[in-house]
């Protein structure tokens, strides 16, 4: 198998020259205080809850591009689809807790939940209080929510959780409300290429020409089939039939939408599949009040697409339209 060709240095070198390209764009709203952990300039505050967000590199803007006042506090970085280990995740707590404790969020995959759950036990030691949300919101992951996994709804989860810190509600709110947010957000995607990690430049699998994998997940975890690639058209409606299916809205709910790019897919072929987003909840008689396309979470240079839907309430409404202002990410 030939080596794909991609603009770096080494790769074993890759995350740490980004994490240097990233402050070097960004240092107006990003701090570096430790190794592989980058903190929000302006969003942390004594009596603040702190929200600390973490996963593997190769997702970018996830992690570190959700960094900021009103969103999360910090993020702690791992290498390419591999967790943080435990103590950036602490340094990173501890370089932005202001004594009302810290809330972790991340992705369902077992290395982030080990080192995630070895920081909180570490930080309870030191007498910070520690509160956890998994994010699950990959709807064709598992058949059991909790058993899912975190993947590009966790753009609106995150947000949800850092507008209730930012606003000054205590830790156990702030929790409950990343939990209420991830119970309705709602995510499946579609494959029509592999990737290649920066250390082998070798495709990580194998996705024939003409084909695409309904159901990928963002590492390459298989999804639900292979089969010939359809129209943008088609891919929307199985994807929405699917979406809409368990999240079960009636007339007249709010949506929030989604359409995320997995690193290589052209903005027109994102903005066909809103297209057919739009006019098939219109159909269905809900409100779309707020629409995000592009790429918020991706897999290096994977062509393909997913599509999430949040479930709107009087709750998590404002929260989602709440300010926010980080490197990668503005909103308000």
């Amino acid at each position: 198998m030939s080596l794909t060709q991609k603009l770096i240095n080494d790769g074993k070198d890759a995350v740490e020259e980004m994490l240097d390209g990233v402050m070097a764009a960004h240092a107006s709203h990003l701090l570096r205080p430790v190794p592989r952990a980058i903190v929000a300039r302006h969003g942390p505050r004594a009596g603040k809850v702190a929200v600390v967000i973490g996963g593997g590199s190769g997702h970018e803007p996830s992690f570190l591009g959700f960094v900021g006042k009103g969103l999360a506090d910090a993020a702690a970085i791992g290498n390419v689809f591999a967790s943080p280990p435990p103590q950036p995740i602490i340094d990173a707590s501890l370089a932005v807790q202001g004594g009302a404790g810290v809330l972790f969020l991340y992705g369902n995959y077992a290395g982030d939940v080990m080192n995630f759950t070895m920081a909180a036990e570490m930080l309870e030691l030191d007498g910070i209080e520690v509160r956890t949300v998994v994010t699950t919101d990959d709807a064709v992951s598992a058949p059991a929510r909790d058993k899912r996994r975190g993947v590009a709804g966790n753009v609106f989860i995150f947000k949800v959780a850092g507008a209730a810190a930012d606003l000054g509600h205590p830790l156990d709110e702030v929790a409950r409300l990343a939990c209420h947010a991830n119970a309705r957000t709602f995510t499946m995607g579609v494959a029509l290429s592999a990737c290649s990690l920066p250390q082998t430049r070798r495709l990580n699998f194998e996705l024939p020409p003409g084909e695409m994998e309904i159901g990928m997940g963002i590492h390459g975890e298989p999804g639900l089939r292979r089969e010939a690639l359809r129209s943008a058209n088609a891919v929307v409606d199985e994807i929405l039939d699917t979406l809409l299916a368990q999240m079960q809205p009636v007339t007249g709910d709010r949506i929030a939408v989604l359409v995320n790019g997995l690193g290589a897919t052209p903005l027109m072929e994102l903005y066909i599949l809103n297209a057919r987003v739009a006019a098939r909840l219109a159909k269905a008689g809900l409100v779309i009040h707020h629409t995000l396309v592009g790429n918020y979470c991706t897999s290096l240079e994977m062509t393909g697409a997913s599509i999430t839907l949040m479930h709107l309430d009087e709750t998590l409404q404002p929260l989602l339209d709440h300010p926010c202002d980080c490197a990668m990410f503005r909103q308000g």
